[in-house]
C-alpha cells in the first residue's frame, strides 16, 4: 500500500483528530484538531480551505452526496455549512441554548440531526430550511446515533437509554440499556426468509462490553452478546455482507460473528491482529476488504476469505499509537489518524489505467504517478509525476500522453535524468474517449471524430499537420480507433473499418461490416486487424489484402473487452482476447492446405481485477489494482516451461502441450517435445500438422524420426514443387482428404494430377469424368480398369459396356485390347450369350481365359461347352472331370494319358469295372493309387496273386494285406496267410491260425518287434505247452518274465546248449535279480548237474551284470586257458576287450592283466615286423616273449627257435646263443625242427657273443635314458606305456593315440 500524503499540522500536535471523508466522491477530507478550525484538503493532500470556528470542533458530517459539510463547534449555537461545489461557508442558528454534542446527515434525504449535551434534538431540512426542535428527547448528553434508510433516527445518550425517532421528531420507540451506549447502527438481521421491511434491526454497543441487537418493532425482545473477557472492551464494530458483524476489541482481537438466528453467538473468525491494543476497524464494501489498526500497524483482510491478509502497513515513527481508520466510499483511499495528531492517507485501490506500445508499458502507479517500463528490453522504469488524476493513458514509441476530460498532457521519453520531458498540453474540442500515439502523431477520439495531429510540431505547422476524420459527417460516427507506425484505423457505427495512411492522410482501404464496429486492434505492423462489432462478435481482417475475406473468430465470448497481439518477433500470428476473468489465445494459420484460418488454442484464467497490458512470447503482463504489474504465463504456452525444465510430464500432459505447440505453429518446440518423450501417436500428430501447414522440410524430419519411410520418400518427391496449389494438393492427398486434393490439383498448373490420384484410389467414376475434361486418350484404359472393378462386384451389364468402351483398336496396345476382349467374352457368357462368349474365348490366345470361361460355363451347368473350352486350354484334368459329369467316357478315355488327378482315374476305373473291363479298371485304379481296389480286382477278377502280393509289400496296405491273407487261407497256405494277417495288423487272428495249424514258429518270426507284451506272452505259453524250452524262454524274456525264461533256458537239452546259455546270461543281465544270478552261476559252475560249463559263459555273465572286477578276473583265467591251449589271438582279444571295458567304467586295471596283454601283444607284433622285414624289431619282441616263455607252454620250442633265428639275423649273436643254449636242454632238444637243429648245435658249440648295442631313449616320466624296449624305468620306478606299433616304451615328443582303441603309439612309427 502506497502512502499518498501525510498531514502534520503544528496546531494538532499531541491530540487526536476528528476527520471525515467527502461522501460518494471522496475528493475532500475535512480535519479538525484541538485548535478552533476545520481544514479541508483535496485527495492529493493539498489544503483547499479552512473554516475558522469560535471554539473547538465537536462534530462534523458530509451530506449523502458529499456536497455540504456540516460542522458544530464548542461555545457556539450555530451550525456551519461548507458547500464543496462553490467553496462557500454559511451559518445557521440552531436556536438551541445548550452546547451541541452530536451531528448527523440522513442517508436518504437533506435532513440534518443535531443533538445537545442536555438531551435535546434539532432536525433541520436543508432543502426547505425547516427546523424541528425536540426538547427533552433524552435527559443527558446525546452521544451517538444513526439514520436508517427509512429515515428513522436512533439516538443513544448518557442516560443509558436508546430512542428511535421519525423524521418529524416523534419518538417511535424508547428502551433502557444496562450501560452507556456507543456506536448505533441500523441493519438487516440475517434470517431464513427474506423480509421486505428494510433495515429493521438496531445494534448498539453497551458499556463497551455487550453487543445488543433488537428489532425496531420489538425492542424488548433483545439479543445481548457478551464476549470473552481476555478480548478486552469493544472498541468499534461494523456490519457487512449478509448480516455479518466485524468487531474490534481493545486487546487487539479481531472477531467476526453472524446474526443469523441459527449461528448467533458463534465466532466465524477470530484473530489477534495487534499485540497490545486495537484502536479502530473499517470496512470498504467497494473493495470487499476490512481493516483494523492498533499498536503502530494497519492490517487489511479480504472479506471473502478472512484468513487472507491482503496487506500489513507499519508506521514505525508513530510511537504513541494509531487512532481512527476511515475509507473513502470508492475504497481508493484509507485515512488513519494517530494519537500524536498526524493523519496518514494510503492508496488502497488505483484506477486500472495503462497502455502499451511494442514491449513498452505505461501504467498508473499512484494517483498522480505514471510509470513507464520495458522489462522485455531490460530498461529501467521511469516514474512521471503528472498534474491531474488521468482518466486515460496513451503510450507511443517515444512519448506518453495522459489526460482527463478534453485535455491531454504529452511527455517525451529521453535518456537523461529523470527520463522524461514534459512537452505540452493540448485541449481538444470534446471529452477524449481514447487516444493513440505513434512515433510522430497522436490520434484522439472524441464525440465520434478522430483528430490526428503531430506530437512535436511547431504551432503553425501543427495547424497544418492536423486533420479530423471522417471528413464527412454522413459517413457515421467513429466508435473506436488505433494507430500503428504507418496507418490509422477507425471503426464507425455504420460498420466501416477504414485504414488511413498517416503519411499523406489518404484512405487506403475500407471494409464494410454489417453492424457497427466497437473496437479495432491492429497488429504491430498494421497488416492484420481484429475488430469487435456491436453484436459482440470478433473478426480478423487483412486490410492490406482486400481480396481476403474477413474471418469470424471461433468461440468468441460476448464478454470480451479487448484483444492483444503477441509482440514476440516470431509469433506474429498469435493474439489473445480477454474479458474480466479469462484470456483466450487465438492463432492465425495463414498457409495451410485448407487456406487461411483462425483457431482458438485455449483459455487462461485471470486473477481478480487484472488488466492485460502486454503479450510477449506467451507471457501476459497485467496491471493490478495496487498499481503494480504481474506476469501471467498463458496455459496455452505451457510447452515453453517444459523446454526450460527437463522434467518429463505425464503422457496426457505431453499430448496436450504438443497440441498447443502445433496450434501455435511452434513446430521446433513440438519437435523437441516429441524427441524428449513422444509416443508414436505424438509423432504422427506432429507429422500431420506439418503437412497441414505445408512445412514439407520439417515434415520429412519428423517422419524420418518416427521411422515412416514411405512418407519420407513421398515428401522428398514433392520437395521441389513451387506451385503452392499443386504442393497443397499432394499434401491433402497424403492426409487422405481426396476431395480437397482434387480441388487443389484442378486449380494448379498440373490438373492431370487429380486424374492420376483418382485412378490410384480406384475412384473410377470420378476418374472417367476427369478424363473427359483432361485426357481423353486415357478413357479406354480407365474404362478397362473400371470394368474389372464392376466385374468383381458382380455388375456384369456395366462391366460389358466398359470392356467394349475400353478397346483402343491400336496395335501399340495389343495386350490391353486382348484383356478387353477377354472381358467381353466372360461378360457375354455371364449375360447368357454363350455362343458369342465361347467363340471369342476359343479365338483368344490366352489359356487362362479358356479356363475362366470354362469355369463360368460349368457353374451355369453348360458341361459340354465347358469341357470343350477346358480341353482347348489344355486343362485336361478339368476337361476330363466335366466329361465325366456328362458321362462321355469315350472322351475321358482319350484324355486319360494327359490326366494327373487320381480322382478322375478313380471315377474312370469304377466305370470300367462296372463295364466288366477289369484290366483297364486295374490299371486305372493303379494310376489313381487306390491300392485296395487294385488288389481286390487282381484277386477277385483277374486271379493274379503275384501282383497282389507285390503291391501289398510295396504299399504296406492294411486292407490289401487282409484280402491277400483271406486269399491264401482259401488256398490253405497258412504260412502266407499268417504273414499277411500280421501285415494287416490282425495279430489275434494270425495267432489263432498259427495255433490251429502248428505254425507258431512262422508267426513268431513274422510278428517281430512290432508285437505287444501280451502277444509275446501268448507265444511263450504256447511253446511252454509244446515243451520247446528255447523258444518259450526267448518269448518269456521278451515279455519281461525273466525267472520263467531262465527256467526254460536251463532246461534246454545240450544240443541247444550254447545258444540257451547265451540267452540265459542275457536274461539275467536284463533282470538284475540276485537270486536269478546265483541260480545261473550255480548252473555254470556245474553245481546243479556236476558239469562245469566253459569259463567264457561266466565271463559273459559278469559282463552282462556289469560286474567288471569279477569279469576281469574271469577274463584273466580264460586268457590263461586260451594261452595254455596255444590260442594266443583269442587270449589277446579277451584281455583287450576287458581292458577297454574297465577303462570305460573307470575301474583300475589289474597289473597281471596289463602285463599279460603286453606280452601277448608283443608276441603278435613279431609276425608283423618279420613280415615287413624289420628283423631287429622282430628279434627284440621275441627276446621279450622268450624271457616270459612260461606263458607260452604249448609252443616253447618253436618260439625259442624263432628267437634264435631272428636274433642271429639281426646281429644279436649273444642273445641268439643264450636262447640256443636253452634249446639244448634235454626236454627241448628232441623237439627242435630238424631243419634248424644242426645250425643251433653249431651256435652252441662255437659261441659268438658279439651283440648290437640297444639304442637308449628318455623315460617319458623322468627323462632318464633307457634302452628302447625297456618298460620299467630304473630311475623313477614307473611302468612305462608302450607303443602298440613297435612294443618300445613311449616318448613324450613322439606321442600319438590310436583313433580306434585309444592306446598310445609312437607317431613316427605308427604312420609308417
Amino acid at each position: 500500500m502506497k502512502s499518498v500524503f501525510i498531514l502534520n499540522d503544528k496546531a494538532w500536535a499531541g491530540s487526536s483528530l476528528l476527520y471525515k471523508w467527502q461522501k460518494t466522491l471522496g475528493n475532500y477530507i475535512a480535519v479538525a484538531g484541538q485548535d478552533n478550525s476545520v481544514k479541508i484538503f483535496d485527495r492529493h493532500g493539498h489544503k483547499w480551505t479552512e473554516l475558522n470556528l469560535p471554539g473547538r470542533c465537536v462534530g462534523m458530517d458530509w451530506d449523502k452526496d458529499g456536497d455540504i459539510l456540516a460542522v458544530i463547534a464548542a461555545k457556539s449555537s450555530s451550525i456551519y455549512l461548507w458547500d464543496a461545489s462553490v467553496n462557500k461557508t454559511s451559518q445557521i442558528d440552531s436556536g438551541m441554548r445548550d452546547q451541541m454534542s452530536f451531528i448527523l446527515w440522513s442517508k436518504t434525504g437533506p435532513l440534518l440531526a443535531v443533538g445537545t449535551v442536555k438531551g435535546n434534538l434539532l432536525i433541520y431540512n436543508q432543502q426547505t430550511s425547516r427546523k424541528i426542535p425536540v426538547l427533552g428527547k433524552h435527559t443527558k448528553k446525546i452521544t451517538c446515533g444513526c439514520w436508517s434508510t427509512q429515515n428513522l433516527l436512533a439516538l443513544g445518550s448518557d442516560d443509558n437509554t436508546l430512542s428511535i425517532t421519525n423524521h418529524e421528531g416523534d419518538t417511535v420507540r424508547q428502551t433502557t440499556l444496562r450501560g452507556e451506549p456507543a456506536e448505533i447502527f441500523f441493519s438487516v438481521m440475517k434470517t431464513d426468509e427474506r423480509s421486505a421491511q428494510g433495515e429493521n434491526s438496531v445494534s448498539v454497543s453497551v458499556d463497551k462490553k455487550i453487543l445488543m441487537l433488537f428489532n425496531v418493532n420489538d425492542p424488548e425482545n433483545r439479543i445481548e452478546l457478551t464476549f470473552q473477557r481476555h478480548y478486552g472492551n469493544i472498541v468499534s464494530y461494523r456490519w457487512y455482507g449478509d448480516g455479518y458483524i466485524l468487531i474490534g476489541f481493545s486487546h487487539g482481537y479481531f472477531v467476526v460473528i453472524s446474526t443469523h438466528i441459527r449461528e448467533i453467538g458463534q465466532e466465524l473468525y477470530q484473530a489477534r491482529n495487534h499485540k497490545d491494543s486495537l484502536n479502530s476497524v473499517a470496512i470498504s464494501s467497494a473493495l470487499n476488504k476490512a481493516a483494523s489498526c492498533g499498536d503502530n500497524s494497519i492490517k487489511i483482510h479480504e472479506l471473502s476469505e478472512l484468513k487472507d491478509i491482503h496487506n500489513v502497513v507499519r508506521l514505525d515513527d508513530e510511537t504513541k499509537g494509531l487512532d481512527q481508520l476511515s475509507w473513502t466510499d470508492d475504497g481508493q483511499l484509507l485515512a488513519v489518524s494517530t494519537q500524536k495528531g498526524t493523519l496518514h492517507v494510503f492508496l488502497t485501490k488505483l484506477p486500472i489505467l495503462g497502455d502499451s506500445f511494442g514491449t513498452r508499458l505505461a501504467y498508473l502507479t499512484s494517483l498522480l504517478e505514471v510509470t513507464v517500463s520495458n522489462h522485455v528490453e531490460g530498461e529501467s522504469p521511469v516514474a512521471i509525476e503528472v498534474e491531474v488524476e488521468p482518466t486515460f493513458i496513451a503510450m507511443g514509441p517515444y512519448h506518453v500522453a495522459v489526460g482527463m476530460n478534453n485535455r491531454a498532457w504529452f511527455y517525451a521519453l529521453v535518456d537523461q535524468e529523470p527520463g522524461f520531458n514534459k512537452l505540452k498540453d493540448i485541449e481538444y474540442l470534446g471529452t477524449i474517449a481514447s487516444m493513440c500515439l505513434n512515433s510522430d502523431y497522436a490520434a484522439a477520439l472524441f464525440e465520434g471524430k478522430v483528430q490526428l495531429h503531430m506530437i512535436e510540431g511547431k504551432d503553425q505547422e501543427e495547424k497544418k499537420q492536423m486533420k479530423l476524420f471522417p471528413d464527412d459527417d454522413r459517413k457515421g460516427r467513429i466508435l473506436c480507433h488505433a494507430l500503428t507506425a504507418d496507418f490509422l484505423y477507425y471503426g464507425t457505427d455504420s460498420g466501416n473499418v477504414v485504414c488511413v495512411l498517416v503519411e499523406d492522410w489518404e484512405t487506403v482501404s475500407s471494409y464494410s461490416h454489417s453492424v457497427g464496429v466497437r473496437k479495432v486492434f491492429p497488429d504491430l505492423n498494421g497488416t492484420r486487424l481484429v475488430f469487435i462489432d456491436d453484436k459482440n462478435g470478433g473478426f480478423l481482417l487483412s486490410p492490406a489484402n482486400a481480396t481476403d475475406t474477413c474471418f469470424e473468430l471461433p468461440n468468441f465470448s460476448p464478454t470480451i473487452t479487448g484483444v492483444m497481439w503477441d509482440n514476440w518477433h516470431a509469433d506474429r500470428g498469435v493474439f489473445v482476447a480477454y474479458d474480466d476473468d479469462k484470456v483466450y489465445t487465438y492463432a492465425l494459420h495463414k498457409t495451410t492446405i485448407y487456406g487461411p484460418r483462425v483457431m482458438l488454442v485455449g483459455s487462461t484464467t485471470l486473477l481478480f481485477s487484472q488488466k492485460p497490458l502486454l503479450l510477449y512470447n506467451g507471457e501476459l503482463t497485467c496491471q493490478t489494482a495496487s498499481g503494480k504489474t504481474s506476469e501471467v504465463a498463458l496455459s496455452t504456452h505451457s510447452f515453453l516451461k517444459r523446454s526450460t525444465s527437463a522434467s518429463a510430464g505425464s503422457p496426457p500432459e505431453l499430448s496436450k502441450q504438443l497440441a498447443q505447440a502445433v496450434m501455435l505453429k511452434r513446430f521446433h518446440e513440438a519437435c523437441d517435445l516429441c524427441t524428449s518423450a513422444g509416443s508414436s501417436t505424438d509423432w504422427a500428430e506432429l507429422g500431420r500438422a506439418c503437412l497441414v501447414h505445408m512445412e514439407v522440410e520439417l515434415a520429412i524430419q519428423v517422419y524420418r524420426m518416427s521411422g515412416n519411410v514411405g512418407m519420407v520418400l513421398s515428401l522428398q518427391g514433392i520437395q521441389g514443387i513451387e506451385d503452392m496449389n499443386l504442393r497443397a494438393g499432394h499434401l491433402a492427398m497424403f492426409l487422405g482428404d481426396y476431395n480437397l486434393a482434387q480441388d487443389l490439383y484442378l486449380s494448379s498448373s498440373c490438373p492431370i494430377a487429380a486424374l492420376e490420384m483418382r485412378r490410384d484410389l480406384l475412384h473410377w467414376d470420378s476418374a472417367l469424368m476427369l478424363a473427359k475434361r483432361l485426357a481423353e486418350d486415357q478413357i479406354p484404359f480407365i474404362s478397362k480398369e473400371y470394368a474389372v472393378h464392376l466385374e468383381f462386384i458382380g455388375d456384369y451389364v456395366n462391366a460389358l459396356a466398359h470392356y467394349e468402351k475400353g478397346m483402343a483398336h491400336n496395335n501399340k496396345f495389343q495386350e490391353h485390347d486382348e484383356a478387353c476382349q477377354a472381358g467381353v467374352a466372360r461378360m457375354s457368357i455371364r449375360m447368357g450369350d454363350i455362343r458369342r462368349g465361347a467363340a471369342q474365348a476359343i479365338q483368344h490366345p490366352s489359356r487362362v481365359l479358356k479356363k475362366e470361361c470354362g469355369a463360368i460355363l460349368e457353374s451355369m451347368k453348360q458341361f459340354s461347352e465347358a469341357a470343350q473350352l477346358y480341353e482347348k486350354g489344355q486343362y485336361y484334368d478339368k476337361a476330363a472331370s466335366v466329361y465325366i459329369r456328362c458321362k462321355n467316357w469315350a472322351k475321358v478315355g482319350e484324355l486319360l494319358p494327359h490326366v494327373s488327378s487320381p480322382k478322375i482315374h478313380l471315377q474312370y476305373a469304377k466305370a470300367k469295372e462296372a463295364d466288366g473291363k477289369y484290366k483297364e479298371a486295374a490299371r486305372a485304379y493303379e494310376s489313381a493309387k487306390d491300392w485296395d481296389n487294385v488288389i481286390r480286382v487282381l484277386l477277385d477278377h483277374l486271379n493274379n496273386p503275384e501282383d497282389a502280393v507285390r503291391i501289398v509289400r510295396e504299399t504296406q496296405s492294411i486292407d490289401g494285406a487282409k484280402m491277400v491273407a483271406r486269399f491264401f487261407l482259401r488256398l490253405s497256405d497258412y504260412g502266407s496267410a499268417i504273414h499277411f494277417l500280421v501285415l494287416s495288423q490282425c495279430n489275434d487272428e494270425a495267432f489263432q491260425l498259427a495255433q490251429q495249424h502248428g505254425q507258431m514258429e512262422v508267426y513268431a518270426d513274422i510278428i517281430g518287434p512290432e508285437a505287444t507284451q501280451e502277444d509275446y506272452q501268448s507265444i511263450a505259453l504256447y511253446f511252454e505247452g509244446e515243451k520247446k524250452h528255447l523258444q518259450a524262454g526267448k518269448f518269456f524274456q521278451k515279455c519281461g518274465q525273466y525267472s520263467r525264461a531262465l527256467k526254460h533256458f536251463l532246461k534246454c537239452p545240450n544240443t541247444d546248449d550254447n545258444l540257451a546259455v547265451e540267452m540265459a546270461i542275457e536274461t539275467v543281465g536284463q533282470a538284475k535279480d540276485s537270486s536269478l544270478t546265483n541260480q545261473l552261476i550255480d548252473y555254470l559252475m556245474g553245481e546243479s548237474d556236476g558239469m562245469p560249463k566253459d569259463a567264457k559263459y561266466l565271463f559273459r555273465l559278469y559282463m552282462a551284470l556289469q560286474q567288471y572286477r569279477e569279469a576281469a578276473r574271469t577274463a584273466i583265467i580264460i586268457a590263461r586257458e586260451e594261452q595254455c591251449a596255444g590260442n594266443y589271438r583269442n587270449a589277446h582279444d579277451v584281455l583287450f576287450s576287458m581292458y577297454t571295458e574297465l577303462q570305460a567304467q573307470k575301474i583300475k586295471i589289474p597289473a597281471e592283466m596289463a602285463t599279460n596283454l603286453m606280452i601277448l601283444h608283443s608276441y603278435l607284433l613279431v609276425k608283423i615286423h618279420v613280415k615287413r622285414g624289420d628283423h631287429l624289431k622282430g628279434a627284440r619282441m621275441l627276446i621279450r616273449v622268450s624271457n616270459n616263455i612260461s606263458k607260452f607252454p604249448a609252443h616253447v620250442v618253436p618260439i625259442l627257435t624263432s628267437a634264435v633265428i631272428e636274433c642271429h639275423r639281426a646281429g644279436l649273436k649273444n642273445s641268439a646263443f643264450s636262447f640256443a643254449a636253452m634249446l639244448m636242454r634235454p626236454e627241448y632238444r628232441n623237439e627242435i625242427d630238424p631243419k634248424y637243429r644242426k645250425k643251433i648245435e653249431a651256435m652252441v658249440r662255437r659261441p659268438d657273443t658279439s651283440e648290437l648295442e640297444e639304442e637308449t631313449t628318455p623315460c617319458p616320466f623322468c627323462g632318464f635314458q633307457l634302452p628302447q624296449n625297456e618298460l620299467l624305468c630304473i630311475s623313477c620306478k614307473n611302468n612305462l606305456p608302450y607303443c602298440i606299433a613297435t612294443g618300445r616304451h613311449m616318448l613324450k615328443e613322439d606321442w600319438s593315440v590310436c583313433p580306434h582303441c585309444e592306446f598310445p603309439a609312437l607317431y613316427s612309427q605308427f604312420i609308417l
